[in-house]
């Protein structure tokens, strides 16, 4: 794996999600997509800012740049910490497992790092959420000639946030019960909060399209 997939061409990094490698993976694209989001909801900000005519709008695209600015470094990191995260995994039930005490510990490492494994992409949805959160009121007051493209970053907000919990879900999935008890709840929550703040972005988009 890369130290880092933006040390990559976007063709670059294609490839390697195209692959039959296991990382980068959904969790990382998931990531990726949060980074899109955070870019184009800094634009439609840029463009109300400053401008007398989107004035009641400013308010609402200053608290929308202070959450998306530190995105563009922060989901890249996420994207990188999502595929280490998964090879600790892989890493862990390549583990010796020859007598009893092997097989103890690597349950135990496989454990650890799938629990870690999930706290990544579970990161990365609160964040896109935090995001998507704002943008129904950027798109109602923002710049009307750039609503589109709050449309476009809800949609990849949505995406990086649904797409990060799947892979939650498909970690919590393999643990006991007793293991991931908040990162559950949380993960359950996320899913109704996500997808009721998606259709109310897309909603306020189509109201000004």
């Amino acid at each position: 794996m890369a130290d880092s997939w933006d040390d990559m061409t976007l063709r670059e990094f294609q490839a390697a999600l195209a692959s039959s490698s296991p990382t980068p993976g959904g969790g990382t694209a998931a990531a990726i997509a949060l980074g899109q989001s955070a870019a184009l909801a800094c634009m439609v900000c840029d463009l109300t800012l400053g401008n007398e005519k989107w004035q009641s709008g400013w308010p609402i695209a200053d608290k929308v740049s202070n959450i998306a600015i530190p995105l563009f470094s922060r989901s890249l990191e996420l994207a990188s910490e999502d595929s280490a995260a998964f090879d600790e995994v892989m890493a862990a039930f390549k583990m010796a497992k020859d007598d009893d005490e092997q097989i103890d510990l690597r349950r135990v490492e496989i454990r650890r790092a799938t629990l870690e494994a999930a706290r990544t992409p579970l990161e990365t949805a609160r964040l896109a959420f935090k995001l998507l959160s704002a943008l129904p009121e950027l798109a109602a007051h923002g710049n009307a000639n750039a609503v589109s493209d709050v449309g476009v970053a809800s949609l990849f907000a949505s995406t990086a946030c649904k797409g990060a919990l799947m892979n939650v879900e498909i970690n919590l999935s393999s643990l006991p019960e007793d293991m991931g008890a908040d990162e559950r709840a949380e993960c359950e929550q996320l899913k109704v909060d996500v997808s009721e703040v998606s259709r109310a972005s897309i909603h306020a988009v189509q109201e000004r399209l």
